[in-house]
């Protein structure tokens, strides 16, 4: 992006301002309120401009120099500005309204000093910006606006929430209690999709607001504080009866059923300002929102399992949504993908159903290429709806419906073709909604709309035209200006013909805007004509070249066709006025369309991944939450293994109810824990959405939500520690789970001190196991959590069950203590920690390797009792004893027993005090003679 921004910087448009425009531009600039969230800008018709601490954001963020920054005006008065093209406009409102999500736009029109502010927008309401950002790219996601009241009480927290979806139009409204983590908050803010949240304005900053704004900030919200008394509910349901379509009823009860989030959609009608537009009422549907309906995701857990997208991919294979995104339809496919992929089901029924339709086109290969040929001369249908909706379609947009309304008929016969076991499905889901959307009262009278107004035959040149045929004025209007080309026309022949000149080649006709119609010839022609010219025509200009001459007659002419064609032209606008009209009427019916069309293209996405991967997926078994187990038999990560240079190893994984529920893996670094904890949640990530999955076979038990702490994503610039941001992910599982999740744990414990980290991650597991009792994968480097699966160890705590250890595999080649990882997970724990040879891997001085192993040796010797695995009865105690040491103490071992044995047998009870103490003196010396070479016993004298 560098370079382009040389080049824009090269080529930035002249700030000109004589002084008293500059003067009075800096009287205005003054008295704009003080805002530091607003980028405001300012159209100067040619290009735009910047002031102030604004001008300096945009020079160092977008030019990346401050030398692009001008003065305007001089002394203790002047004001630094920034001058931006249009391009560079489009960038920064991109930039600061899709992606940035830290700052509003604003827009300003005027001269001198007056201005007034024509557009604002934030990340949440792109409503004026739309034609800016949607005019070249499509749009990947719908923005949402949240308002939340809280309300703090001493055992809880209720939360009143409604949300606002400005391009769907949708209003929903939800009530719930809430932890101390907001958990629940931050899951509505994943699943919907937040953009923006409005919360009222606090007077004191308690400890509970700040943990809600970190909980907005982990999810990358822009937070919008709006004045208390926004948030009311009078004359609430008089609004949402204009702008809510059907009858007032419902709406009035569904209500009056909040306590709080009425409150908060009252402060959205207002930010939104949703009833300033007419083209609003009577559009919108309402709905209770209801957490539970869709499997819940924190924001670790989206950014754990990589589901959306992120700057820093390196390819789009890099996260979930870049992997599925095979969607042919302009716009719709996606933003319906990137739905799903934040709402995945819980109902059994709806998850099969889905795998039912993408096992429809897995199987047939047929039907799905023939469907997405179909599917990509597509347009997005509900942004055109969304234009012809806000009045600012044209009949562009009426020619793209049309153009995808006719490939319907194809679609359906594709679909009618298919004759396999899902064919009651295809036709109940798609092939019955299709058929009566496209009788002759619904999308078929559309299309005849179009094909009688839309003259079709001038699309080939790009232009977009009434058919003349359409209404009788305009064919009168027609026919009236073809007669006058045809009289200019003969009169261009008569008047050759008069002046002795080949008609086109020596006479030409011209018809420009600054004299209408008039006669041309050359200068090299003129001298033969002149006499003829002075007397009988008009010269009206003689240029290089040529002369332009007219006379009255094609004046008189010229005339008549240019009033005709202003006539022509204000019926043809008065029509497309009327058909533009007479399409909106078909909004509902488009928008089932939309939703039938985007449905059928993710699925149709779903299987064309399933089966173009170079080992297909497989359709999982899916069991309700309370019964069943989670079995992956040789699962992969569906993006690790789409990388180019990986060549990937699958694993099973078999979390099994009372066997192995909890799940403890140990093993190297890099040896593949974090890879394989994830792709088991990404598996059933993927199940739950309704796709096939990459598995060799795959059971899974619906899980109501994924809880992930994985990698300790530093947020020192938000004050929060790594360690600290570790326990607070950590708080919310404890806090958020139930039985029906799944949790998915990566180095529990690593930023503090050994013992503490250790005792946390312990405490941890145990609460885990006993009380949440949810299947967990937890991948550690303390070793000695492996005690846990052992029953001995844990005789005081007799509920632990289901607990089973396995580790990643590693070979070591002790000739040359070469590490290979075998990235393979087998049962049993780990025997060893390999962190020397891995530094040994990143090259570390010889010196400071030997001094390594070295001082692990040394602490080994000190560390504390073993603990014995009754899997191997072999120790897994703090660090491994060297083999060498534990032969040396087991020779001691067996010496010091023959010395108690044969001390215990003396009969010192008969024997004098002499003779005993010689026996003694004699078996001490022996002992002693033992010591000699075994090191362990030498401790002892």
């Amino acid at each position: 992006m560098g370079e382009d921004n040389n080049l824009e910087e090269n080529k930035l448009p002249e700030l000109k301002l004589d002084a008293k425009q500059a003067q009075g531009f800096l009287s205005f600039f003054k008295t704009l309120p003080h805002d530091t969230r607003a980028v405001r800008i300012f159209d100067r018709r040619d290009y735009f401009t910047s002031h102030g601490e604004n001008a300096t954001f945009i020079a160092m963020t977008y030019y990346h120099t401050t030398t692009a920054l001008r003065q305007l005006g001089s002394g203790p008065d002047g004001l630094s500005s920034v001058s931006i093209s249009k391009t560079m406009f489009e960038t920064i409102a991109r930039d600061i309204l899709l992606d940035r999500r830290d700052h509003t736009l604003e827009v300003y029109e005027g001269s001198g000093s007056n201005w007034r502010l024509v557009k604002s927008g934030s990340p949440g309401n792109l409503g004026s910006f739309e034609d800016v950002l949607f005019a070249n790219n499509e749009m990947q996601d719908s923005p949402v606006v949240v308002a939340i009241i809280p309300n703090f009480r001493e055992n809880g927290c209720t939360i009143g929430l409604s949300y606002v979806d400005l391009t769907k139009r949708t209003l929903g409204l939800a009530e719930f209690v809430d932890d101390s983590h907001f958990t629940n908050v931050e899951s509505a803010l994943v699943a919907l999709g937040c953009k923006e949240c409005l919360l009222p304005a606090e007077s004191g900053k308690t400890s509970e607001y700040r943990t809600l704004h970190d909980a907005l900030t982990r999810c990358g919200v822009m937070l919008t504080v709006r004045k208390k008394n926004e948030f009311k509910t009078r004359d609430l349901v008089q609004d949402l009866s204009r702008l809510v379509k059907g009858s007032i009823e419902p709406v009035r009860d569904l209500v009056s059923g909040f306590e709080f989030a009425s409150g908060a959609l009252g402060a959205l009608l207002s930010y939104a300002e949703l009833l300033a537009d007419e083209s609003n009422y009577g559009n919108y549907t309402i709905r209770r929102y209801n957490l539970d309906s869709y499997m819940r995701l924190d924001s670790a857990a989206v950014r754990a399992l990589n589901v959306l997208e992120s700057k820093t991919d390196a390819n789009k294979n890099f996260s979930l949504f870049g992997l599925m995104n095979r969607t042919c339809t302009a716009g719709m496919g996606k933003r319906l993908l990137h739905m799903w992929l934040k709402q995945p089901l819980l109902d059994v029924n709806e998850i099969n159903s889905r795998l039912d339709l993408v096992q429809t086109f897995v199987e047939d290969t047929a039907l799905r290429q023939d469907l997405r040929q179909h599917l990509k001369r597509i347009s997005d249908i509900e942004r055109l709806m969304h234009n012809l909706e806000k009045k600012r379609a044209g009949l562009q947009h009426i020619v793209k419906l049309y153009q995808s309304s006719i490939r319907l008929p194809y679609i359906r016969s594709a679909l009618e073709r298919y004759d396999g076991q899902f064919s009651s499905l295809i036709k109940e889901r798609y092939l019955d909604p299709l058929e009566s959307l496209t009788d002759d009262d619904h999308l078929n009278k559309f299309v005849a709309l179009v094909e009688a107004s839309v003259d079709l035959d001038q699309l080939e040149n790009g232009e977009y035209m009434i058919s003349p045929n359409y209404d009788p004025a305009l064919s009168a209007l027609k026919d009236e200006q073809e007669s006058l080309e045809r009289q200019i026309h003969d009169l261009h022949k008569q008047t050759a013909h008069d002046l002795d000149l080949p008609q086109d080649k020596g006479l030409k006709l011209d018809k420009g805007t600054q004299f209408g119609h008039v006669f041309r010839i050359t200068k090299k022609e003129e001298p033969k004509i002149r006499k003829k010219l002075t007397t009988q025509f008009i010269v009206l200009e003689t240029r290089k070249d040529g002369v332009k001459f007219t006379n009255t007659k094609l004046k008189k002419l010229g005339d008549q066709y240019q009033k005709i064609v202003e006539e022509y032209k204000n019926c043809q606008k008065e029509l497309v006025n009327r058909v533009v009209e007479t399409a909106a009427t078909f909004c509902e019916v488009f928008e089932s369309l939309a939703g039938i069309l985007s449905e059928l293209d993710v699925l149709l996405s779903f299987a064309d991944l399933a089966s173009s991967c170079p080992t297909p997926y497989t359709r999982p078994d899916i069991t309700s939450s309370d019964a069943g187990d989670i079995i992956l038999e040789g699962s992969r990560h569906p993006c690790v293994e789409a990388q180019d240079w990986v060549n990937f190893i699958p694993n099973d994984c078999k979390l099994v109810r009372g066997k192995s529920w909890f799940q403890i893996i140990t093993g190297p670094n890099m040896g593949g824990k974090s890879t394989f904890i994830r792709q088991v949640g990404v598996n059933i990530l993927m199940a739950q959405v309704g796709s096939f999955v990459p598995c060799d076979k795959a059971t899974i038990s619906v899980r109501d939500c994924i809880f992930a702490r994985v990698g300790a994503g530093d947020c020192q610039l938000l004050g929060v520690s790594t360690f600290m941001q570790e326990m607070l992910e950590t708080a919310s599982i404890l806090k958020g789970a139930t039985d029906k999740s799944l949790i998915i744990i990566d180095e529990l414990g690593r930023g503090t001190s050994t013992y503490d980290g250790f005792g946390l991650a312990w405490a941890i597991c145990e609460h885990l196991v006993q009380v949440i009792k949810a299947p967990t994968l937890f991948a550690t480097h303390f070793h000695e959590l492996t005690a846990l699966a052992d029953e001995k160890a844990n005789s005081h705590a007799n509920d632990i069950v289901g607990v089973a250890n396995y580790h990643v595999s590693a070979h070591i080649d002790s000739s040359n203590c070469k590490l290979t990882m075998l990235y393979k997970v087998e049962p049993g724990a780990c025997d060893q920690s390999f962190g020397i040879h891995v530094a040994e891997f990143a090259n570390f001085p010889k010196s400071v390797v030997a001094l390594a192993r070295e001082k692990a040796a040394e602490l080994e010797d000190f560390s504390p009792n073993p603990i014995f695995s009754n899997d191997t009865a072999e120790e897994v105690g703090s660090k491994r004893k060297r083999s060498s040491d534990l032969d040396d103490m087991s020779r001691g071992a067996a010496h010091a027993h023959r010395f108690l044995k044969a001390f215990s047998d003396l009969p010192l009870e008969t024997m004098d005090l002499k003779e005993a103490l010689h026996q003694v003196g004699k078996l001490k010396d022996d002992l002693e003679k033992d010591a000699a070479n075994c090191h362990w016993l030498k401790q002892f004298f």
